[in-house]
């Protein structure tokens, strides 16, 4: 029997990177590759409790899918299973949870405790997510699956050049050139952190039919 619960995480994390192309139009002026995909849960954004709501959706989902990945990766390494299972709880509530519980603002600045919430959390979460794809890749290759492992490691590297990146977009020496595509890094970097997840899914799927 295939574990239906597995079935839906890559259909969240997908979802995650499309709704906001969705929501967007309904946003004047909003910019994808300048704005970060939480601008659309800002008070001034016409369907701003839709995203936030999804975000809390978005984690409460991952956290379920989480505990019946930890069995599935235990089988192989416990060591890899506990920390991939922490690396996904944290991002699940410090990313999602939190931030859709706790909104950003109008602009990037922490004036108020939840933008404040939101934005420690958010970055909390995205810098141990970028370790996913590193523990799936160790996974793969312990599984004989050399060509999913090399493939999330590729996806590991990438996610770290692109947040990197992301980091440094807001920086006044990088304005007017491709790294102040801030909204742009972030969705590659999180394309990068969540394609490994989805094929992780999708082959323990597949092996256990």
């Amino acid at each position: 029997m295939k574990n239906k619960v597995l079935d839906l995480l890559p259909f969240l994390l997908i979802g995650d990177l499309v709704l906001p192309f969705l929501l967007a139009p309904t946003y004047r002026g909003y910019n994808h590759l300048m704005q970060v995909m939480s601008a659309l849960g800002n008070p001034i954004a016409p369907l701003h409790i839709l995203y936030n709501i999804w975000l809390i959706v978005l984690g409460i989902g991952i956290l379920l899918c989480n505990f019946k990945l930890y069995p599935v990766i235990a089988e192989k390494s416990s060591s890899i299973a506990i920390m991939l299972f922490a690396i996904i709880c944290i991002y699940a509530i410090g990313a999602c949870i939190l931030s859709g519980l706790f909104p950003v603002g109008e602009t990037k600045e922490l004036k108020t405790i939840s933008s404040k919430i939101h934005g420690y959390g958010s970055v909390i979460g995205f810098m141990f997510l970028i370790f996913a794809p590193l523990f799936i890749g160790l996974y793969f290759f312990k599984s004989s699956s050399r060509f999913w492992g090399i493939f999330s490691l590729i996806c590991f590297v990438f996610s770290l050049l692109c947040f990197a990146f992301f980091i440094m977009a807001d920086k006044p020496k990088f304005h007017g050139s491709i790294i102040a595509f801030e909204g742009l890094w972030q969705r590659l970097s999180l394309l990068s952190m969540y394609l490994p997840l989805i094929a992780l899914c999708i082959t323990k799927n597949h092996h256990s039919v």
